[in-house]
């Protein structure tokens, strides 16, 4: 913990006039994402003690069986943000469609949307593995005091004005950037509060570890299965560690802290990949960059691909400069 043991709203307070359209509305925000996490986090820790682990028998526009914790973490995330008025629009994983957020009060005066993946690794919750929190802020490009639009949304990530995760692990952290670097914040559980705890969190330039599903390894390009084969070769600091928890958010927060790479490359069976640029690969890339890493679809930069649709799925290559760089190497080789 850092040496003041300051917190997250001190922080906020200190931090907001580092952005250009400061006028408290995003310090609000913030907050907002901050008070939900605390709930969902109360709801996490209390999984095996009452009914919320498991399947809800739906399944979500992804076309993935819904856990009843992915139902309930969108409703406690869509609710704490509409109700504080400082929203115009919410995207989540959970819904097909945005959430428009009419407030009679404003007449659509709010500025900013948020896409979100409410419970990034739910299915872990059954094995007490760790899982997260996912989100995006962006400015709204539509009219103020009209309707937000899904060009709201369909805005690339190098136009996102802040991004973070929440981690529900061992202990439960708030990870952010606003484009001043990267700033983790662990909560207290005692009295509620974040506190400053990973001040200026940067990948390091090299890692040792490689974040893959292996067991799609024979429908995997070329590329990747040349790359996974070189992680694995005896030579100068090879071979790498092999680790995959599954959960993206806890992959990523391991590797930014001890250096490594993700990868979840598209495959026969996916032919766009898995992860969805919106709220999950453009909120990392956003992160990755701040902390000095790179993200990539394997070829081109995520954050300047222009999105298309609200689920839109894309390879995901992210992690210490020089690991995606080589594995970029060889998907250009072998492309």
């Amino acid at each position: 913990m850092s040496q003041d043991h300051q917190t997250l709203g001190e922080f906020i307070i200190e931090k907001q006039n580092e952005f250009k359209y400061s006028t408290g509305e995003l310090s609000k925000l913030i907050n907002a994402i901050r008070l939900a996490g605390k709930i969902v986090n109360h709801e996490v820790n209390k999984a095996g003690l009452i009914d919320i682990i498991g399947g809800s028998g739906t399944i979500n526009v992804q076309g993935e069986k819904q856990q009843k914790l992915d139902i309930l973490a969108h409703e406690i995330f869509v609710h704490t943000l509409s109700n504080r008025e400082i929203v115009c629009g919410i995207a989540s994983e959970e819904e097909d469609h945005f959430l428009p957020i009419n407030s009679l009060d404003n007449k659509n005066q709010n500025k900013y949307i948020v896409l979100i993946d409410p419970l990034d690794g739910s299915s872990n919750i059954d094995v007490n593995v760790s899982v997260g929190t996912i989100f995006s802020i962006y400015r709204r490009i539509s009219p103020i005091g009209k309707p937000v639009t899904m060009d709201d949304f369909l805005q690339p990530g190098n136009k996102q004005v802040a991004a973070g995760y929440i981690i529900y692990g061992t202990s439960t952290m708030m990870v952010y950037t606003t484009g001043h670097g990267v700033n983790g914040f662990t909560l207290n559980p005692a009295i509620g509060t974040y506190y400053l705890s990973h001040p200026n969190m940067e990948f390091p330039p090299d890692g040792n570890i490689y974040s893959i599903n292996e067991g799609n390894y024979t429908h995997f390009p070329n590329g990747v299965k040349k790359y996974i084969k070189y992680c694995q070769m005896e030579e100068g600091n090879r071979p790498y560690t092999s680790r995959y928890i599954g959960s993206l958010v806890t992959d990523f927060h391991r590797n930014m802290i001890k250096g490594g790479i993700y990868i979840y490359p598209k495959h026969n069976q996916l032919g766009t990949g898995k992860l969805r640029l919106l709220y999950e690969c453009n909120p990392l890339a956003f992160l990755a960059e701040q902390a000095g890493g790179i993200a990539s679809n394997g070829f081109n930069r995520i954050l300047d691909i222009q999105p298309t649709e609200l689920h839109q799925r894309t390879p995901f290559f992210c992690g210490s400069k020089n690991m995606v760089a080589k594995a970029e190497e060889f998907m250009g080789a072998y492309k």
